[in-house]
């Protein structure tokens, strides 16, 4: 069974830079599972930076869509999977033409494809590190839609924290293992 860690922050937290660091020093054959799409001189800019960090010997995969896929292709080469990043992903899945536009149904589309992460994260031998944004941290938004994808991001990262074997909080450049510290709630009986 794959290893699953995530690595979470707010924005410019410095949770790229970790996990490209963890995966340099844990993972010898390295995939990287790019998520973004580009449509402005920002992304652009944004995009140059990822790739400019990365080794050359790093295999990319561009995964907007269907990212499970590539993770399973890559699981067949790589002993370390870094997937970046999963809110990325979940706004290509969000403005996807089939996406669903009831909140309801949103929820159990989004939940599909991140169980569909899973699944294969799992099934791999490969650790696969999955970067993403902590989103509900700041004040409710005005608008339903950034509602619902800051509820939806919320939902995508409880569940992979979840399974992962290690889950890092980035805060300022220093990550944190947050699930080593986690507080467990005994059940009543």
């Amino acid at each position: 069974m794959g290893k699953i860690i995530l690595v979470t922050g707010g924005a410019r937290s410095g949770k790229s830079s970790f996990a490209e660091q963890y995966a340099m020093t844990h993972g010898e054959k390295i995939s990287y599972i790019a998520t973004a799409q580009i449509y402005d001189e920002e992304m652009k800019y944004r995009v140059k930076l990822h790739r400019g960090r990365r080794p050359a010997n790093w295999v990319t995969y561009e995964a907007p869509y269907h990212a499970e896929k590539a993770i399973e292709q890559a699981s067949m080469q790589a002993d370390l999977i870094l997937f970046d990043c999963l809110t990325l992903y979940l706004s290509n899945l969000l403005c996807a033409k089939d996406s669903p536009q009831k909140m309801a149904d949103q929820f159990t589309y989004v939940k599909e494809h991140i169980e569909k992460l899973i699944h294969y994260s799992e099934k791999s031998a490969a650790q696969v590190i999955f970067v993403t944004n902590e989103v509900g941290m700041g004040i409710v938004p005005e608008n339903a839609l950034a509602r619902a994808y800051r509820d939806l991001a919320g939902l995508s990262n409880q569940m992979m924290a979840a399974v992962a074997d290690c889950v890092y909080l980035v805060v300022s450049g220093i990550p944190v293992d947050i699930k080593k510290l986690a507080v467990k709630l005994e059940e009543r009986t």
